[in-house]
């Protein structure tokens, strides 16, 4: 392969011009002429292939120097390969064995080599599917409190910190796209913008007008560029995660920068609440997922819980950076100061969490990007009605997150939206 020159793999050229890699071979064969390849690639960015050779079977993923799901006319940086590349390696340090391994990077060419997840399945689709999957409350909760607890100024050597931030700080692009898709275009009549019309175009009007709710969108979006506080995953939802019943791995962490602790957690638990809402769409029966929907918000309890749990253990057994120190607190004694600050800390990531999640669920279903939680559901009316609920919760946890008091009192606006939903 000439390295010098971009070029876009495909299912035909693949084999020849990935047939000399050493690290491929390695992995699923010599005889590249033996190789099975398929394209999987089904996301809004990249090419994603299945490479399967006589020893294995290999994931190859290279990004392309447009956004795909738009076309050439939206051009986009070849280096956030770069950008996945060391994201994944920094969350392999930080809590081994929740995402793939990466065999090989290719900067030129955009192209990462890496393990192949199976039996494994994308965590939106089980959802969809009514799969209640026993560990990923769990391993997310501990996924997002290792990653953002040890990439942060609580854990790092603040000069390796500020080192990082120097470094993802070139992946603005991905950065301008979340800016511009989350936090602003949904409020406005941008021409990618898109909605299940006309059953939802009253709200989305209302929601346009409101003034509450596009100042506090723009708190959040403060946020996002303003407090770089640890590397993020920086577009983790059901998507972004691979599951079975004994695994669960977090991938495509190509959108990664430094934020807010809050950013990945509320993204995440906006997914688990969004599927909530569209399990109606999905049922033959009324009531048929009742099991389903008390499943999903349990994992949310579930996953805030863990990330609480955790965090708070390597506060008080890696917390080595700049902020907070122990020899403030716990050197001189002061055990409940070093107390008092974390519950100060878990309270602004939770109240910023809700506040994200809301900007999230509102682009889903406002914006260009969204999620086939509901766009799977095939009769326009019945998915009008899952959304015009997930809205009305977006709007509720972006304007009021400083006064909501905890998950149970969201998960109580949950349930009475969607009781309101089947009336």
């Amino acid at each position: 392969m000439d390295a010098r020159v971009f070029e876009a793999l495909s299912v035909e050229t693949l084999p020849a011009r990935l047939g000399g890699n050493t690290a491929l071979r390695e992995r699923i064969g010599d005889d590249s002429n033996g190789w099975k390849v398929s394209e999987i690639g089904d996301g809004n960015l990249n090419l994603v292939f299945i490479v399967k050779g006589d020893k294995g079977t290999a994931i190859v993923k290279q990004a392309l120097p447009y956004v795909r799901l738009v076309g050439e006319q939206w051009p986009l940086p070849l280096k956030r390969s770069f950008f996945e590349y060391h994201a994944l390696t920094r969350q392999a340090q930080r809590d081994p064995g929740m995402v793939p391994a990466v065999y090989f990077f290719d900067a030129e060419q955009a192209m990462i080599v890496m393990e192949y997840l199976s039996p494994h399945v994308i965590l939106r689709h089980a959802l969809i599917e009514g799969r209640q999957l026993p560990r990923i409350g769990r391993d997310l909760g501990l996924f997002t409190a290792r990653t953002l607890f040890r990439g942060s100024d609580l854990c790092m050597p603040t000069l390796d910190k500020k080192a990082d931030v120097a470094l993802f700080s070139d992946n603005g692009a991905l950065c301008d796209i979340t800016e511009s898709l989350v936090f602003s275009d949904p409020y406005i009549e941008a021409p990618m913008n898109r909605h299940t019309a006309p059953q939802l175009d009253g709200q989305v009007e209302e929601l346009r007008r409101d003034r509450d709710l596009k100042v506090e969108a723009q708190r959040m979006k403060h946020l996002f560029s303003a407090k770089a506080e640890t590397l993020c995953h920086g577009d983790l939802h059901s998507g972004s995660v691979m599951v079975s019943d004994d695994d669960t791995r977090v991938i495509d962490p190509e959108f990664a920068f430094y934020g807010p602790i809050s950013f990945d957690v509320g993204m995440l638990l906006a997914n688990f609440w969004m599927s909530y809402f569209s399990q109606a769409g999905h049922e033959q029966t009324p009531g048929e997922r009742d099991s389903m929907r008390a499943y999903l918000l349990g994992t949310v309890d579930a996953v805030w819980a863990t990330f609480c749990a955790e965090f708070s253990r390597l506060w008080q057994s890696e917390r080595n950076g700049i902020l907070y120190q122990t020899s403030l607190f716990e050197q001189r004694g002061d055990v409940l100061g070093a107390e008092q600050a974390l519950v100060r800390v878990l309270d602004d990531i939770h109240h910023e969490m809700l506040g994200f999640a809301g900007v999230e669920i509102l682009r889903r279903i406002l914006g260009l990007a969204h999620n086939a939680d509901f766009e799977t559901i095939a009769d326009p009316d019945r998915r009008a009605v899952c959304e015009s609920k997930a809205l009305k919760l977006g709007r509720h946890l972006t304007v009021n997150r400083e006064r909501i008091p905890g998950l149970a009192a969201v998960h109580g606006t949950i349930e009475r939206l969607y009781r309101e939903t089947i009336s």
